[in-house]
């Protein structure tokens, strides 16, 4: 393995301080502009295809929240790094690899308000920031600061994966873990204000201590957008630890300030909303919390070094997801108002196109509007016969191989007593890419089945 990532000076570079401090034109200690002229001409309809012509032509395409979308500019540009690296390895190790990921970490903070380069650091995707901010907790219990019964609280809708690494690092070391039902289909905020607040009050019986708090920012299904904010807020009122907000949809997707959500750790991913190719992600660690126990779940050379710098180099791996954020940032301001523009836009027809889909179905929306990101639940008509998690699956498929639509579907279970219910949900996501007749694609697909009185039971398992 190289070993120059040993070095004071590799240190102090990613750091974000200059390697020769007496040099004041070093670029490395310089802060990324978010808007460098000259300002590019901004992008047209006929750039966008371009952009996204790799694209399967044959599908609509309304599920951008599971896996993102990357443009050919920003292939190029990952491709010729990739090139690069291969050209001479060594060259681009010792004198471009780590500039590169201080500059994409440098343009993260500013385009997250976090104080300082430091509590950024650039990772594989969610799935990481979460196993790094959760090893943590059994060292807790090992050490005798947390005692067995202590708790960590979560909502019960959070991603799977997440659930599963708060079992094996929280539920493996003797916390339990209390769930925070989410009201679905939900129609206000202060539904899950209060659900959460009883949550803590339950977590915090019998002398127990709520050491975590997991918040998601976007559920994923059903794709609810939460108040972190007021969440974040109570947990400090009720003495919780720390707070992790896993935002796997967040930037790109909502507003994203680190100064005004207040949490101690943050993650999103880059390659959902932000453009940039699978797969990277950034972990915010905020400074004022002792994140000492922090460290990357693949240990290297920098182990010890702090989490940014372990995080820089995990072995000979290919980095170029996470050098192309500059690229990323110079196509996203192609576009009128930036990222702000994009996500406004996304917003808006989003919830035009769901309030076209109900309405050519009979159903609701799972939540009102300004609860909704650039993805919204859609309620699908009651006659398909959607009755457990199997059948959405099956659904999905189907969709998929028979009309082209690629779109997933969330089961809803009825409640008792129920009349009618609507108990599938589609979730449909809008990009930059995507086109009206994309979400008419749909509508027809459902309304053929609806027509032909089709039921998930036709479906083979």
């Amino acid at each position: 393995m190289a070993s120059s990532l040993h070095s004071q000076t590799h240190t102090n570079t990613m750091n974000g301080t200059s390697a020769s401090a007496a040099d004041p034109q070093s670029h490395i200690s310089k802060k990324p502009r978010l808007h460098s002229p000259p300002q590019p001409l901004l992008i047209t309809p006929s750039d966008i295809l371009s952009e996204f012509s790799h694209h399967d032509p044959s599908i609509a395409r309304i599920n951008n929240g599971s896996f993102g979308c990357c443009p050919s500019s920003v292939l190029s540009a990952q491709q010729q790094l990739q090139l690069q690296w291969l050209q001479q390895p060594d060259d681009f190790y010792f004198n471009q690899l780590q500039s590169r990921i201080l500059q994409s970490r440098n343009i993260i903070k500013d385009m997250i308000n976090a104080d300082h380069v430091d509590e950024v650091s650039i990772v594989d995707n969610a799935t990481t920031a979460a196993a790094i901010v959760l090893q943590q907790i059994p060292w807790g219990f090992a050490e005798g600061r947390f005692h067995p019964g202590d708790a960590a609280v979560m909502l019960h809708c959070a991603y799977g994966a997440v659930k599963k690494s708060v079992e094996a690092y929280v539920t493996r070391a003797g916390g339990y873990v209390l769930e925070v039902p989410l009201p679905f289909p939900v129609n206000s905020l202060d539904e899950i204000v209060k659900d959460f607040r009883k949550a803590l009050e339950r977590g915090k019986q019998k002398g127990r201590r709520v050491r975590l708090a997991v918040i998601d920012h976007v559920t994923s299904m059903p794709s609810v957008v939460i108040p972190v904010k007021e969440l974040v807020r109570i947990c400090r009122e009720e003495g919780v630890d720390q707070v992790f907000v896993d935002a796997a949809h967040g930037i790109g997707c909502v507003d994203v300030d680190m100064k005004q959500i207040g949490a101690d750790f943050y993650t999103s991913n880059l390659h959902k909303w932000f453009f940039c190719p699978p797969s990277v992600a950034f972990l915010y660690c905020r400074r004022s919390t002792n994140n000492s126990d922090l460290h990357h779940p693949v240990v290297s050379h920098e182990y010890g070094n702090g989490l940014a710098i372990e995080s820089a180099w995990i072995g000979t791996r290919d980095y170029s997801a996470q050098l192309v954020v500059p690229k990323v940032l110079e196509f996203i301001n192609r576009f009128e108002g930036g990222i702000d523009g994009i996500k406004k836009r996304n917003h808006e027809a989003i919830v035009e196109m769901g309030e076209m889909l109900v309405k050519a179905w009979g159903t609701h929306l799972g939540c009102p509007p300004e609860m909704c990101s650039s993805m919204v639940m859609v309620g699908l008509a009651s006659c398909l016969g959607i009755s457990s998690d199997q059948d959405a699956l099956k659904l999905r498929t189907y969709l998929r191989d028979k009309f082209g639509v690629e779109v997933p579907i969330y089961y809803r279970a009825p409640k008792d007593g129920e009349v009618g219910p609507v108990t599938g949900y589609a979730r449909i996501s809008y990009q930059v890419y995507n086109k009206v007749d994309d979400y008419y694609k749909f509508r027809d697909a459902i309304n053929q089945l609806v027509h032909n009185a089709f039921t998930c039971a036709s479906l083979p398992n």
